[in-house]
């Protein structure tokens, strides 16, 4: 199983390379990217050798490519989207949509429903992993600021 995992960095990392390389991503940052993709492509075929279910699975990888994602860019000085766009893309259910689309195609409005309402899910758990990162590292930051800006010196003390 530890052949499929490792695979499955591979994969993620040579996808999320691709996709650097059109979003014109050059250098460090390209194999930056790669990684954080990696991250997310280990943590998702893990979570499912853990026999845990698809959108929890796609939760915990969206959620460590979105971490390291965060940390790369503040250590690069660029903005996050450069490494959680080319990183989100092996996670994103593509067959999902299509089976929807052929299901609805075949005219099996049941299953076609079934399968869209699955490849809703995932989208959506995968942005909300995105979101919990960021807005977790927002209220980092913003606390961190205002520790610094209102640093309180002895005298206040000695009131």
């Amino acid at each position: 199983m530890i052949e499929v995992i490792i695979k499955a960095g591979i994969s993620a990392f040579l996808a999320s390379i691709g996709f650097g390389i059109l979003f014109n991503i050059r250098g460090k940052k390209l194999i930056l990217a790669g990684l954080t993709g990696a991250i997310g492509g280990i943590l998702y075929k893990y979570s499912l050798y853990l026999g845990m279910s698809e959108l929890v699975a796609n939760f915990l990888g969206a959620l460590g490519l979105a971490i390291f994602g965060e940390i790369f860019a503040r250590l690069c000085k660029t903005p996050v989207t450069t490494f959680i766009v080319c990183a989100l893309i092996p996670l994103v259910p593509g067959g999902g949509m299509y089976y929807t689309m052929l299901e609805v195609i075949q005219g099996n409005v049941q299953e076609a429903l079934v399968k869209g309402l699955e490849t809703l899910s995932i989208a959506g758990v995968l942005a909300l992993g995105i979101l919990v990162v960021s807005t977790g590292t927002q209220f980092y930051l913003r606390a961190k600021r205002a520790m610094e800006t209102y640093r309180f010196d002895d005298n206040f003390y000695n009131l």
